[in-house]
Parts: structure tokens; sequence; C-alpha cells
């Protein structure tokens, strides 16, 4: 009988830990764009919501003897209005901060109308398949039938431009993309395996729907309601530089570009201080989007 071999200590194979997941905080401060975006939106968020604290002035105020003042960086510049001022001596600064205002309400509001519109439509397309699918399918080609621009300028111009019209028009018009999205997401996740333990336990339609389905595509959903929002501050922005969206005395950020194009070979920076303002928070919303999507959806990243 042969004596058995004490076994040593070095010999054994090093022993490896897996290392702990990273937290919820961690994953977020990860994301650069989520950083960069996220601090940039968060930054003009609080500027919009606390505005009457930094704006400098009344926005609606006129001083007729102190208009198209330039900005502090040029030439005849002064610190009373850093920004300068507009063609009715309104200071500028005041009405780019309060404009924030139009623009993120619009945004959300846009966003969340056409996001319960078109995320109803795609979850019940998605899962229940059939002729929903075929009523929702034509829905959403007879919506794309039409052009978003033309069909706001004309509803517009016939009921009248007003910050709310702009928000509920646009509203129901944006919704297309939330439906195809939703329905393709659903129809992935419906045949999944918690979704048929769920259907097997006799949970109903409505709870398989609500507890099952919608918080496992509600990455899609945050990415599409981003991009709808950076697209409808666009949309009214467009409609207010034509004269059919929001109206004076308003300061919206299209509604300044629009006022302001009269001078534009004179006072550049009427155009180029609100454009800069939009292109920012456009640049934001997306990015802020983006780095949201990588986060909840790693598996998906270039």
């Amino acid at each position: 009988m042969s004596a058995q071999l004490p076994i040593e200590v070095a010999d054994l194979p090093p022993v490896r830990i897996a290392p702990a997941p990273p937290s919820a905080l961690r994953r977020l401060l990860a994301s650069k764009a989520l950083v960069v975006g996220g601090g940039l939106l968060l930054a003009i968020v609080l500027l919009a919501i606390f505005a009457p604290l930094f704006a400098p002035y009344d926005p609606y105020v006129q001083d007729l003897a102190n208009r198209t003042v330039p900005p502090v960086w040029m030439a005849q510049g002064t610190w009373s209005h850093p920004l300068g001022t507009d063609a009715l001596g309104r200071d500028y600064l005041s009405r780019l901060i309060f404009g924030a205002r139009i623009s993120l309400l619009i945004g959300a509001s846009v966003a969340l109308i056409s996001g319960v519109i078109g995320t109803t439509l795609g979850l019940a397309a998605g899962y229940f398949g059939g002729r929903t699918d075929m009523l929702v399918s034509f829905l959403v080609t007879t919506r794309l039938a039409m052009p978003v621009i033309l069909v706001a300028l004309a509803t517009v111009a016939l009921v009248g431009g007003s910050l709310w019209v702009v928000i509920l028009v646009l509203g129901l018009l944006k919704w297309d993309r939330f439906a195809v999205v939703m329905r393709s997401a659903t129809q992935q996740v419906r045949s999944l395996e918690y979704v048929e333990a769920a259907r097997a336990a006799g949970a109903s339609t409505a709870r398989i729907i609500a507890l099952e389905v919608l918080p496992n595509v509600l990455p899609h959903l945050i990415v599409v309601a981003s991009l709808e929002a950076a697209s409808a501050i666009l949309l009214e922005a467009s409609l207010s530089f034509l004269g059919l969206g929001v109206q004076p005395p308003l300061p919206s950020w299209g509604l300044m570009i629009s006022e302001a194009k009269a001078y534009m070979f004179f006072s550049f920076w009427l155009i180029a201080i609100p454009g800069s303002a939009l292109a920012l928070l456009i640049f934001a919303i997306n990015l802020a989007g983006d780095g949201l999507h990588q986060v909840m959806m790693p598996h998906e990243r270039s």
C-alpha cells in the first residue's frame, strides 16, 4: 500500500476572488458622456428653475435709451448688461435665462405627451400582435406620411400660435418613434422566460405588461425620450422663428433669433447668443441620453 504524499500549499492554484460588481453610482460616474451631458443639463435646469435669482433684470422691461447695447467683451460693452440688450432695450442675459424655462418646458411636455401615446400603442402592438399590430402599423404609416413641420405650421397658423398650442400640436405629432421602438422591444421581451413564467402563474395581462415588459424596455424609452425632447425644442425654435410658435413678449430662444434677424449684419450677437444656447442645450440632452443608454444597456455599447 503506497503512502499518500502530502499536498504542499504552494502547489495549489491561486484562488482568484471575483471583483464585486460596481455600484450604480460608480457605473453612472464611469460614463463620460453622462457626466458631461448630465452636468450641462443639470446646470441649465437649475438656471431655469431659479431664474429670478440669476437674472439681473426683469426680462420684459424695456429701456429704449439702451437699445442694442453690445456684450461686455466688445467695444462699448458694459457690465451692467453682460450680454447686451435687444432692439427694445431688454437685458439679453435675463431673457436668455428665462428662455431656458420655455425650451425645457416644451421639450419635457412634448416628450411626455408623445411618450404616453407612442408607448401605449407600441406596447399593445408588440405584446398582442395580430390585428392590433396591423392597426398600430397602419397608424404609424399614416403618421409618417405627414411631415411634422408642415402639419405643425398649418395647424398653428389655423388655430393661432401660443405656448400651449405648440406643446399640444407637437405632442400629438411626435409619437411615432416611441411606437416603433416600443413595438420592436416588446416583441423581443414578450417571449422570454420570466414573461412566460408570469403568464403561467396566472398574472393578468395588465400586470405582465406593467411589471414585466415595461421595466425591461425602459432603457429604449429613455433614449427615444431624449431624442424627441431635443427634436421638439428645435421644432419650437423653428416655429417661433417663423412667427408661428411662442408669441412675444415671452423670451423663447427661437423668438429671440427671429426678432434679431433684421440686425444680423450690425449686431450679430443678438443671433449668436441664443443660437449658441440652443445648440448647447440640444448637445447636453443628446449626450445625457446616450450616456444613460450606455449605463442601462452596457451590452449594446459600440
